[in-house]
């Protein structure tokens, strides 16, 4: 008979503090993390008044927004209207997004580009006496309305712009290569944090703390996300106590570039929105008929289709063909012109070979309208929290818009929060029990085997069965990983995502229907009656993952 797996235990930190020995900072507002979201925080909280300390775990041009090529979507043309992006962003969000906060954030997106601008970034604009905007259309959009950036370089032109403005702020102080280990609560209120910086420790002491950390892809072994995206930042606020919710909600960008053996590279909307389509391995274009908007259906319908076309052709992957773009696809795509070269295909020639692979994760910490979390003075913003934008399946594009917008508010949210209540910092916080003979752990290996059972069982396609095991499996190795000292960064990330994909997986299986990107094939259906509601995760007193269901609106989604 099997041994049965220990009871998971999630720490309330991963480390302890002893200020006799580690150096201590203090800051008004600490921001961790420098993508759209972290860097449009930093810079309101600084205008604000505050003294800002941001921490980034890699350099100030190694984010997650740096990856993104799409855009950033606002409104143009005079047919599009903000009402229609607003529509389209509920429709996609299956009955979960949040009107009210659909409608901030959209509305707010014309000075979210001009802000932008102001500080640098360079959209791509006609060559015409107007120089408008040049827009592109992806999918789940009714109209074109993606600003863009050197064609297919977006992220990494506003993280240029943003990273300058960054630098040259007099009341913002940033830190790079630095790793936030854990959050500090003392009395019930986040007071700081503790770090590990060139192979030693330092404290954090701040009037409140914002985690804009980005995304979790690193839990699966097909995803579009940098390395770094280790969900760092919903750990953080799941072991701080803080509400997360959404967590059931991955999506997975139908076409990264397939390329066995190599690193996984996203091959962007813009590109279908360009006239490319999906072909099979015998050249049978397969999305017509699956949706309306073909191609250009929400991301989970056309992830699941490759899916499907996959397992029916017995086959690794089908081909994107750019035969009916209108002009040269190398001039259009310079990026993905330049990676494709590298494996001798040419865009204006060669299908390219694609999967799925994780891209957005809509769950995250439960936040107000100025991105307060439930624990007073934690914060959390962009892909760490759960602002209700997305719903169930995030529209293409409006991520860099969301980052833009909620981050200048919670930016001045959280110096607001701050004033006058710097201090705080205990000087002795207990880090986890250890165990006397901590148990060998080949940290490849778990890694590995953590990417691939979510692949498998957490990933496009999931049943009560497969969920249950993972989580089993994914709580069993936490369990005995924390039983070790958790002394470099490597060691917490793999912490942080074997606790992320406990959330992910506890979360799937308590949605017992099909919604937006969760597809469960015992329950294939959508439940507006159970499951028009948010499913809230929160460590319970005694480390364990406490499950709700939170009443929400009636449907929002005017087509189910």
């Amino acid at each position: 008979m099997q041994a049965p797996h220990p009871v998971p235990s999630f720490p309330e930190r991963l480390g302890a503090l002893d200020l006799r020995t580690t150096p201590l900072l203090r800051t008004d507002v600490l921001v961790v993390g420098a993508g759209i979201a972290g860097a449009a925080t930093a810079l309101a909280a600084a205008e604000a008044g505050a003294e800002v300390l941001l921490l980034a775990k890699g350099e100030l041009l190694d984010t997650n927004t740096a990856w993104a090529q799409g855009g950033i979507a606002a409104v143009q043309l005079p047919a599009d209207s903000l009402a229609v992006h607003v529509a389209d962003t509920l429709r996609v969000g299956a009955g979960l997004a949040d009107p009210a906060v659909v409608e901030r954030v959209i509305g707010g997106a014309a000075s979210a580009v001009a802000w932008l601008e102001q500080l640098g970034a360079r959209f791509d604009r006609s060559h015409g006496p107007d120089g408008e905007l040049l827009l592109s259309r992806e999918g789940g959009h009714s109209h074109a309305r993606v600003v863009r950036a050197n064609g297919d370089a977006t992220g990494r032109e506003i993280q240029r712009a943003l990273a300058a403005a960054l630098a040259g702020h007099p009341r913002i102080t940033v830190r790079t290569q630095t790793f936030v280990r854990d959050l500090v609560v003392a009395d019930g209120r986040c007071v700081g944090a503790t770090a590990l910086a060139a192979g030693m420790e330092l404290a954090v002491e701040a009037g409140s703390v914002v985690v804009a950390t980005g995304g979790t892809g690193q839990i699966y072994r097909e995803t579009t996300n940098p390395i770094g995206a280790s969900g760092d930042g919903h750990a953080l606020c799941f072991r701080a106590g803080a509400q997360l919710t959404d967590c059931e909600f991955v999506q997975f960008h139908p076409t990264t570039l397939y390329i066995a053996g190599a690193s996984r590279f996203l091959i962007s909307e813009v590109v279908r929105g360009a006239g490319a389509v999906l072909r099979d391995r015998h050249g049978e274009r397969f999305m017509v008929g699956q949706h309306p908007m073909a191609e250009l259906a929400p991301r989970d319908v056309v992830s699941r289709a490759i899916l499907e076309r996959m397992v029916a052709t017995n086959d690794t992957h089908v081909y994107l063909d750019l035969t009916g773009v209108a002009g040269d696809p190398r001039a259009l795509f310079p990026s993905i012109a330049r990676i494709c070269s590298t494996f001798d295909l040419d865009l204006a020639r060669d299908p390219i070979p694609v999967r799925p692979g994780a891209h957005y994760f809509m769950g995250g910490a439960v936040v107000d309208a100025e991105g307060r979390t439930t624990v007073d003075g934690l914060f959390a913003v962009g892909e760490a929290a759960a602002s209700g934008l997305h719903g169930a399946n995030r529209l293409a594009s409006n991520s860099l818009l969301e980052g833009a917008v909620l981050g200048a508010s919670a930016g001045r949210a959280a110096a607001a929060a701050a004033s006058g209540r710097r201090g705080g910092l205990p000087r002795n916080v207990p880090g986890p029990q250890l165990a006397d003979d901590p148990p060998v752990l080949l940290q490849d290996d778990l890694l590995y085997s953590l990417k691939s059972l979510m692949w498998r069982q957490v990933g496009l396609d999931r049943s009560a069965a497969g969920l249950r095991d993972a989580r089993e499996r994914i709580g069993f190795w936490h369990h005995y990983l924390v039983k070790a000292p958790l002394r470099d960064q490597r060691a917490c990330e793999l912490a942080n995502m074997l606790t992320v994909a406990a959330l992910v997986a506890d979360a799937a299986l308590q949605r017992a229907e099909s919604r937006g990107t969760h597809f469960r094939s015992d329950h294939r259906k959508r439940d507006d009656a159970a499951f028009c509601r948010r499913i809230v995760l929160q460590r319970s007193p005694l480390g364990r993952i406490d499950t709700t269901l939170a009443t929400l609106h009636p449907p929002t989604d005017p087509t189910p």
